[in-house]
């Protein structure tokens, strides 16, 4: 059966689209299945990966692909992205959620409540804290 991902490097092949410009460290899992046609190019986050396709679609004259996360990746990337568009480079850039196995589990946490406390945060918290 054809997964989305499938689909998704299908279309990428047949618009001649080969060099997959990815942020951070979310890339792993993605690579773990990431096709042999395709180069993965990797950026600090997600304005690094938009200005670097900016550059490509430029001095190539071809579209370029730059993928981001979600809300705080695409806020990150909105700046290049309106350079880019002024630019008039022809880029691709889709945004998407976390692999699966990332999600949370049903009824339950991912990640585990911080233990330690601290008196300054809680004086703060009660509205006693002082600055200095």
């Amino acid at each position: 059966m054809e997964t989305v991902c499938d689909a998704f490097f299908d279309v990428l092949r047949k618009l001649n689209l080969h060099d997959v410009r990815q942020p951070g460290i979310g890339r792993r899992t993605r690579l773990r299945d990431f096709p042999d046609d395709f180069r993965d190019v990797p950026g600090l986050q997600e304005a690094t990966v938009i200005a670097t396709a900016d550059g490509h679609a430029r001095s190539t004259g071809r579209r370029a692909l730059a993928q981001v996360h979600t809300a705080a990746g695409l806020g990150n990337a909105m700046g290049n992205i309106a350079s880019a568009w002024h630019n008039r480079a022809p880029l691709i850039v889709p945004a998407g959620q976390q692999t699966r196995e990332m999600l949370l589990p049903a009824g339950g946490r991912r990640y585990r409540e911080a233990r330690w406390r601290s008196p300054t945060l809680d004086r703060c918290a009660k509205g006693t804290g002082t600055s200095g």
